[in-house]
């Protein structure tokens, strides 16, 4: 076992992660075909099959599971070494990878990371958007954003984006005209809603606050979608209530395409925080990100 290539190890790591050996080759950019060459050699190495194949589908098996999870960290510590020699160069290099919620990369992570990217152009970035609560470190990620809620343990955090957010409630002019005024959080009960649905399924309900009191309630109506800007057009073309980030719907409300109602009821929370695992040795990208954000966070006072 002693010679086992690198690369095949890595190929077999790409394809575990996407499921596909099209995704996994797309990210390496190679073929999907050096990826099927390099995982037939490894598995011939090993004499164990490390996937179920179908014309669907790519999982491993258990014996592949248990590989992934091994090399996992393993192959983080060889590119972190190759990773310190950045200290020779003029600048930190390589490639940060981030998982993210969609909103974060919708309302405020554009503009940070294209400054940062500017800052260091021997830097690549690649960030995934989803809603989904994953093992940052398991799924090979540098660092992930979430809310104080959503943040693992034994996790650093570093705030990220506005320290502040408000979850607002609103409808067309139309939809208000017709259906009448909601005045309490109970009322949207006999309202057509628009709800958000995250990709595990899930759609959560709506919590409402006003001083020490805090409301919850489930809303029904004829759009539960996962992509935001289809949820916000529905409103704007009357279809119903909706309840999201304040940032979201501020352009539509400041052009009177959406009516704010249950003002009293804004439900505020902590902004979003970038967080990744503590370690003795920081990979370089990842560490320049990180002095960014902080650098960033103070002159927003």
């Amino acid at each position: 076992m002693e010679d086992l290539p690198l690369n095949d190890l890595d190929a077999f790591t790409a394809i575990a992660r996407e499921r596909s050996f099209r995704a996994a080759a797309r990210k390496r950019g190679v073929s999907a075909s050096s990826l099927s060459d390099s995982l037939r050699r490894l598995e011939e190495r090993v004499g164990v099959r490390l996937f179920n194949r179908t014309t669907r589908s790519v999982t491993p098996t258990e014996a592949g599971e248990r590989l992934l999870e091994r090399l996992t960290p393993a192959l983080g510590e060889v590119s972190l070494a190759l990773q310190q020699l950045d200290t020779f160069r003029d600048g930190p290099s390589g490639t940060l990878r981030l998982n993210v919620p969609t909103i974060a990369a919708r309302l405020f992570l554009p503009d940070l990371a294209n400054r940062f990217l500017k800052r260091y152009p021997q830097i690549s970035l690649e960030i995934v958007g989803e809603d989904t609560f994953v093992d940052v470190l398991a799924a090979g990620y540098d660092a992930g954003i979430r809310y104080d809620e959503r943040l693992e343990r034994d996790m650093i955090a570093v705030p990220i984006g506005p320290r502040r957010q408000r979850y607002v409630t609103a409808a067309a002019p139309d939809y208000l005209e017709q259906r009448g005024v909601p005045r309490h959080p109970r009322d949207l009960l006999a309202h057509d809603c628009i709800r958000h649905r995250f990709l595990s399924g899930a759609s959560l309900p709506w919590e409402f606050e006003r001083g020490e009191e805090t409301l919850m309630i489930t809303p029904k109506g004829p759009v539960i979608a996962n992509a935001i800007d289809m949820e916000v057009s529905a409103a704007v073309a009357g279809l119903g209530v909706i309840r999201t980030f304040e940032e979201v719907l501020l352009p539509a409300m400041e052009t009177g395409a959406l009516v704010p109602i249950l003002e009293e009821w804004v439900t505020e929370f902590s902004g979003p925080f970038l967080y990744y695992a503590s370690r003795k040795h920081m990979p370089p990208a990842l560490r320049a990100f990180v002095d960014f954000v902080k650098a960033e966070q103070r002159k927003a006072g």
